[in-house]
């Protein structure tokens, strides 16, 4: 017992010579440093999966910037109705005012314009951002059931219903990334990642695929009907959901190669090195 008790005075520096003076104090205050870095390290990694560093938390931070930037464009195109814009020629109606159409997932709008506003050299009336008084409503899709009529043209609601949901379910899906990035970051765990990747790409996909249903109920609408020749065109609207579409996959595939527990450059690099 004795043993024991000079052995551990002796390791803490109180037991020796000297051990009340400087010595003693450093070797004490470095085994309690020693004991909490341990501590530390102990608690960092009992959690679920690997602790990530400050360079891996800013590289998660840039790569949800970018799925940030393709949240907001499918927002701003999802809440937009500038989809598609459907335009008689200018001179269909009389020789002062023309009539021109444009809608979204949820609601149209007829816009009636002045044809000394529009471009000479442009046949059909339009664009829709020239001045002019505008009448917009709401789609009856979502409520009675009712299909839309546009210039006796009516509207294929299926297919407009399956693309607004398709739009619905993929801002669902970027919420549930971004709490994963979230819970990723806070609790600092990569395994969060992996989920947020799937939930982004699949985001950007569905977005994709609404624009291919949407496309296919246009043409489905102008071959309602033939009595009034008409010129359509996609705007605004679906140029920033294409682009989100490809913005939230690039941000996906970025968040699946951080959630790697290796570089795939160093792993190609020193192949290649060897192979040369």
């Amino acid at each position: 017992m004795w043993s024991t008790f000079f052995a551990t005075e002796e390791v803490l520096g109180l037991g020796v010579p000297g051990a009340g003076g400087p010595g003693g104090a450093q070797s004490l205050s470095a085994l309690m440093i020693g004991r909490g870095a341990h501590g530390n390290k102990r608690r960092r990694t009992n959690s679920t999966g690997p602790a990530m560093s400050e360079a891996q938390e800013g590289k998660i931070k840039l790569a949800f910037f970018v799925a940030i930037v393709g949240v907001v464009l499918t927002v701003l195109g999802v809440g937009t109705e500038f989809w598609a814009e459907l335009s008689p020629p200018k001179g269909f109606y009389n020789n002062q005012t023309c009539l021109t159409t444009h809608y979204g997932l949820w609601k149209g709008c007829t816009r009636t314009l002045w044809v000394a506003d529009i471009d000479p050299e442009r046949e059909s009336c339009g664009p829709a951002e020239l001045p002019g008084e505008s009448n917009c409503s709401y789609f009856k899709f979502f409520t009675t059931g009712e299909n839309a009529a546009m210039f006796q043209k009516t509207t294929q609601k299926n297919l407009n219903i399956a693309a607004a949901m398709m739009a619905l379910f993929s801002l669902f899906l970027m919420v549930m990334g971004g709490v994963c990035i979230s819970m990723a970051l806070s609790k600092e765990i990569l395994f969060f990642l992996k989920p947020a990747s799937v939930c982004f790409i699949l985001s950007g996909l569905l977005v994709l695929l609404s624009l291919m249903v949407f496309h296919q109920s246009v043409l489905a609408l102008l071959a309602s009907d033939h009595t009034v020749p008409l010129h359509h065109e996609l705007s605004w609207s679906v140029s920033c959901l294409g682009c989100a579409g490809g913005v939230l996959m690039v941000g996906g595939v970025l968040f699946l190669l951080l959630a790697q527990p290796y570089s795939p450059w160093q792993r190609c690099l020193p192949q290649r090195e060897g192979s040369s």
